[in-house]
């Protein structure tokens, strides 16, 4: 079985103050604590930052984003190998903002886990439905549709990914799919998945819609969710740690 994965997306958040603060209180509110993974995706500025804070911890290092391209004339991006270069062990990859706020595509989403996985990262891949397709009974056909792109480009190497689930009328709003709805779409993911991989069962699907202190030992409870990908609460050490300990 495998262990839980929690990551926490700062988002447009931080501080080189602020993260040594949060950063030392996650590490030291870790230690001892093995059941379960845990990273935190911080902004592009503070990956030296927060890449010497984990050193030796339990604590693994994200990236929020990566370049599609390998490397070239691309003003502002970052490239999968600079990340690797911080020891960066996972990049987010299509986060509904970036879907939303820079119009990525489904195909330019599964290039940049191309990229990710070229340069020994893993991609979280992020997936979900707007209020508006929920509503309208979309919610499966358009998950299998995003899932479908990176499966496409990636092929075999889909069993190195890990998975999001993030409905994006939940993010940020408060309002959380209710264990019943996220395991729902869980085991629609889960049965694609293992219709592209005979190791499927060993990919992590994440939950990522206000996960909380307060509903994450529900959703963890559900069979197909093997963790959670965690915003606004990543950034409160309490918080944070409380969702990691009910993932143990």
């Amino acid at each position: 079985m495998n262990k839980k994965l929690i990551a926490g997306n700062w988002k447009m958040n931080g501080s080189l103050a602020a993260n040594d603060a949060l950063v030392r209180a996650l590490v030291a509110g870790l230690a001892g604590q093995g059941g379960c993974d845990v990273a935190v995706a911080v902004p592009a500025p503070y990956l030296a930052q927060v890449q010497s804070l984990v050193a030796g911890s339990a604590l693994a290092l994200a990236a929020q984003d990566v370049s599609a391209h390998e490397a070239g004339a691309y003003t502002g991006e970052v490239s999968a190998l600079m990340l690797r270069d911080f020891a960066v062990r996972y990049a987010l990859v299509g986060h509904s903002e970036r879907r939303q706020y820079h119009a990525e595509s489904d195909a330019c989403v599964a290039l940049k886990a191309q990229r990710a996985l070229a340069a020994g990262i893993t991609p979280i891949v992020c997936v979900g439905e707007t209020l508006a397709e929920r509503e309208a009974g979309e919610t499966e056909a358009v998950v299998r549709r995003q899932l479908a792109a990176v499966i496409h480009v990636n092929g075999h190497c889909i069993s190195e990914v890990v998975v999001a689930y993030e409905p994006v009328w939940a993010i940020g709003t408060g309002k959380t799919a209710t264990p019943e709805q996220a395991q729902q779409v869980h085991a629609v993911l889960r049965a694609q998945l293992a219709a592209a991989s005979d190791k499927a069962a060993r990919i992590r699907l994440l939950y990522g819609g206000s996960m909380n202190a307060g509903n994450a030992q529900q959703l963890l409870a559900q069979p197909d969710i093997d963790g959670g990908l965690v915003g606004g609460a990543s950034l409160k050490p309490a918080d944070f740690l409380q969702i990691i300990a009910a993932a143990q």
